[in-house]
């Protein structure tokens, strides 16, 4: 075992010589088990030709029968994984793949559990044990040592077969349920439970190759959550978690109880637009460029993102606008920016859209479909984009009794990955919500979008000459006549002109809040006359909460970092995106501007806008619907009146 900064190695030999022993548990062992209820027969032989099995016996002993007294089932995986295509003799290559998994993934976990068994003094312990020499004041901890073990080997096992079987998915899925049979009282019998379970699972989930996989996937991961919840309030445990360990030769680092997952790039097939193509939008375009490069300052070494420390970083945003006015074409071009970046630095880009077609009927299914979008997304070995477009049909308000059950589970998956006790923000992905009508996106979810892009279109006479001009084609001579083509989507002036633009509200009862605080303590140019702003907002919409604030000064600090990395940066990635990261925090650092007095107002103003525009929105909608049902209600009555008389 070698050790690097606070990273350690699990070396090949170490993990090959547990192979026998992993092969001999693929071979076959007998289980009785303790929590789970068997559900499908074990393929253990008979004992002796000839003689029957007996009934299950039923102790009548005081203190034993509480006791199980299921008789041991023979576990044989590898005759399982064989029976999985009983038609053909030979092993298939996704059998033989899946029986290498399990021995690599066991070998694994054994050598990591003996090393946490040298770190820990374990070890000393189980030797002391063994001559009956353990001092009785240590059992306690003897105890919890080896329960730490357990929960250690039963991840590790469950993390490196998810982590090896993920090249081999395919659109095939299982329902395999939750992880049982989580057995803590020493590491041997930890991987016994685990394996009888995925004994279970593939004789009822699994009646071909393809299901194969994505059984003993999806039971890895059931049994990695299972492991993960138990491990929260486990003692023990620091000797693991403090560090990262590390199996070269399959490029797999484990990170404690986090689930680890192949780096691998998503294949893009959309049309991706270039910035002068997205015309208007000038500060959504704006942003979108901008954190398209700060996505590529990810250090992938310390697993973090110098503009996710400094500030500034923007992990969750929503864009509205009407529709037509251009939320497709601002994904396509901010996808494509970080796509070209990540080819040109050779890293791997995983993007991925969440749609209504992930909402699913069984109960449950729609909730683990938002967790697993979440989970790829936010993976720390790739640098990921997730959009969800239309989140106003996906995500259901709470209370809203026309949302289906999946829209609820998906809201309350959604708002705890973007602002939850357990979200942590590395700064290698960003999460992009968009929609026609945001007044019907549920308040807490979407106060958890950190920023606000307004993607209203064109707006002004050359933005509808340049994108007259962009839709045309060249199939055509009409001349362009005067008119300095896509001037005005020149950024810089652009966006200048829309932040001065939120020097004052843009929303009626924004400003009449703003007129008034103005006139009783003039300018606002201290952090007081600020402050009385934000109550006075808050007082005028209960729903300007503290997350609220959060949201803008978190755009203030964005404002701060309001500078582009070079192009010449991304282009050449020696020149910043190979370096340590130290050095690129020094080189962002650099780069910063101070916070103004102007920048806080716009960015309040922004903010209170786009939340008072919801509501505004949301209560008008309220008002012609409750309308429209008296109507309903008063025609109906003369109907039925009429039909009496």
């Amino acid at each position: 075992m070698s050790i690097s900064g606070n990273q350690m190695e699990l070396r090949e030999e170490d993990i090959r010589k547990h192979y026998a022993a992993a092969a001999a548990l693929l071979e076959g062992f007998d289980h009785t088990p303790r929590i789970a209820k068997p559900q499908a027969e074990g393929k253990a032989p008979e004992r002796s030709p000839g003689i029957a099995r007996s009934r299950r016996f039923r102790s009548t002993t005081p203190g034993l029968v509480t006791r199980s007294t299921a008789r041991a089932e023979g576990v044989h995986l590898i005759a399982r994984i064989e029976a999985a295509d009983e038609e053909d003799p030979l092993t298939s290559p996704l059998q033989a793949t899946l029986q290498h998994a399990l021995r690599r993934a066991l070998a694994v976990s054994l050598a990591m559990a003996e090393a946490y068994a040298d770190v820990s003094g374990l070890a000393d312990l189980k030797r002391a044990n063994l001559a009956g020499s353990l001092d009785g004041a240590r059992k306690g901890e003897f105890t919890e040592l080896l329960a730490a073990e357990a929960l250690i080997a039963a991840h590790v096992f469950a993390n490196a077969t998810a982590y090896l079987l993920a090249p081999h998915g395919s659109e095939a899925q299982a329902e395999v349920g939750e992880a049982e049979e989580l057995l803590t009282d020493n590491a041997p019998l930890a991987l016994h439970g685990a394996l009888w379970e995925l004994d279970q699972k593939l004789a009822l989930h699994a009646p071909d190759d393809a299901h194969l996989i994505a059984a003993a996937a999806a039971y890895a991961e059931q049994l990695m959550e299972r492991a993960a919840l138990r491990a929260q309030n486990a003692p023990r445990l620091e000797a693991f978690t403090a560090a990262s360990w590390r199996v070269e030769s399959d490029d797999l680092t484990i990170n404690g109880f986090e689930p680890a997952a192949k780096a691998k790039s998503t294949t893009l097939t959309m049309a991706f637009k270039k910035p002068h193509e997205v015309v208007g939008n000038h500060i959504a375009k704006y942003q979108a460029m901008r954190l398209s490069k700060m996505l590529m300052a990810y250090d992938f070494d310390r697993r973090l993102n110098p503009f996710a420390e400094m500030g500034g970083f923007i992990f969750t945003f929503m864009g509205d606008g009407k529709p037509g006015t251009g939320k497709t074409t601002l994904i396509q071009m901010m996808a494509g920016l970080i796509h070209d970046y990540c080819q040109n630095a050779g890293y791997a880009f995983r993007y991925q859209n969440f749609g209504i077609d992930n909402i699913d009927s069984y109960q449950g299914k729609s909730g683990q479909n938002a967790k697993s979008f979440i989970q790829n997304v936010i993976d720390p070995g790739v640098i990921g984009f997730g959009t969800i477009d239309d989140i106003d049909q996906i995500a259901g308000k709470r209370g809203d009794r026309q949302s289906s059950a999946g829209q609820q589970e998906v809201t309350a998956v959604f708002m705890e990955a973007f602002a939850g006790a357990n979200t942590v923000v590395r700064g290698n992905c960003t999460f992009g919500m968009f929609s026609n009508y945001p007044e019907n996106v549920d308040d807490a979810l979407r106060q958890r979008a950190g920023a606000r892009f307004l993607v209203d279109g064109p707006q002004t006479r050359e933005d509808y000459i340049d994108i007259l001009t962009l839709l045309m084609g060249k199939n055509h001579e009409i001349p362009l006549g005067e008119h300095d083509l896509y001037g005005a989507q020149e950024i810089k002036k652009a966006v200048a002109r829309s932040f001065e633009a939120h020097n004052r509200p843009q929303e009626p009862g924004l400003a009449e809040v703003f007129g008034r605080v103005h006139e009783q303590i003039g300018e606002l140019d201290d952090l007081a006359k600020l402050g009385t702003y934000l109550k006075a907002i808050q007082q005028a919409d209960e729903r300007f909460t503290g997350r609220a604030i959060k949201n803008i000064t978190d755009a203030v600090k964005v404002r701060a970092m309001d500078f582009e990395l070079p192009d010449e940066w991304m282009e050449n990635p020696e020149r910043f995106l190979f370096k340590d990261y130290d050095t690129k925090s020094a080189m962002i650092a650099e780069l910063r501007v101070p916070i103004t007095v102007d920048m806080v107002v716009q960015e309040i103003n922004r903010y209170a806008d786009s939340e008072f525009r919801y509501a505004d929105k949301s209560d008008e909608v309220a008002i012609e619907n409750m309308v429209r049902d008296f109507g309903r209600q008063e025609e109906a009555k003369r109907r039925y009146l009429e039909g009496k008389g």
